[in-house]
């Protein structure tokens, strides 16, 4: 075997080989799939010997491959345990935590959770970045963020290898503006049947457990809009334009800040809250200060 491994290579090679094609690599590690194909060839050039045969519309691994892979496979898992090291290690200046949260949830649910890394004995930089949960899994995958929060945990399905934390659940509540919000509030829930709502889009898991409750108790709302972000259906709700859904726990927040009131409350509709990291057992102070903190106090009972 040639000497001089590059290290990116490699590790293009250790996703389609675990992603079983250079299509499912492409989407995880967003780079085209020609690119990737480029540089396995040039790994295959430098190793001398093919990695992968074609099988059906995938890749199967070569005997060189099987062998590349137990490296490949020690080789990055090393380096996840050099960062989890490095993370914990005194450093000048406070210690970066990077928290990958899903759009669809409430930048204030998302505050109430990370805040208690806020007060730990050690100084930390909080980074917050957001967007689809599939984009901040596969940052969590590499190691771009330390931990992700969604309303949904991950499953067997996603071929990544992480860990749910559950943090907790919460009831929901109806806003609306004063004036739409006198008008439904009698008679709730059969009053929001015709009436305009605000909803998340489908690809979330909150907007599955609306449209479930509303199938079961009958009602057919007018729905005037849909939104990937949770502030902007605030911000139209905010205005009148319909009524819309958000977790009990920050009820009080939502009314103070967006000069809404709540129609009604449904408590038996869970929205479920989960930690998803790296590892099994919680190891950063911060991760294990957040799911302490909110299993105690932010969705107690």
């Amino acid at each position: 075997m040639a000497e001089n491994i590059n290290y990116k290579h490699l590790h293009y090679f250790w996703v389609v080989a675990h992603e079983g094609s250079i299509a499912k690599a492409s989407d995880k590690l967003h780079i085209t799939p020609q690119t990737i194909s480029g540089q396995l060839s040039l790994l295959e050039e430098r190793i001398g010997n093919s990695l992968f045969y074609k099988a059906g519309r995938g890749l199967k691994l070569s005997e060189t491959g099987h062998l590349v892979l137990r490296y490949a496979d020690e080789i990055f898992e090393l380096g996840r345990e050099l960062s989890d090291v490095l993370r914990g290690a005194p450093a000048v200046g406070p210690s970066e935590f990077i928290v990958g949260a899903a759009s669809a949830l409430p930048k204030t649910i998302v505050y109430k959770i990370i805040e208690p890394a806020l007060h730990l004995p050690q100084d930390i930089s909080i980074t917050s970045r957001e967007g689809p949960v599939d984009v901040m899994l596969a940052d969590l995958a590499i190691h771009k963020v330390d931990m992700v929060l969604s309303d949904m945990p991950i499953t067997n399905s996603v071929s990544i290898k992480a860990y749910n934390h559950f943090l907790g659940e919460s009831g929901l509540s109806c806003f609306a503006a004063p004036e739409l919000a006198n008008k439904l509030r009698p008679n709730f829930p059969q009053s929001l049947n015709h009436a305009p709502m605000l909803l998340p889009t489908s690809q979330y898991a909150i907007r599955q457990l609306i449209d479930g409750w509303l199938d079961k108790q009958g009602l057919c709302p007018l729905i005037c809009g849909q939104f990937d972000d949770s502030a902007l259906m605030k911000s139209f709700g905010q205005t009148g334009m319909g009524s819309f859904f958000m977790s009990s726990t920050i009820e009080e927040e939502i009314c103070n800040n967006f000069h809404v009131e709540v129609v009604g409350r449904v408590p038996d509709v869970k929205q479920k809250y989960y930690a998803i990291s790296a590892e099994r057992k919680v190891r950063h102070p911060a991760v294990s200060a957040i799911c302490d903190r909110a299993r105690k106090a932010l969705f107690a009972e």
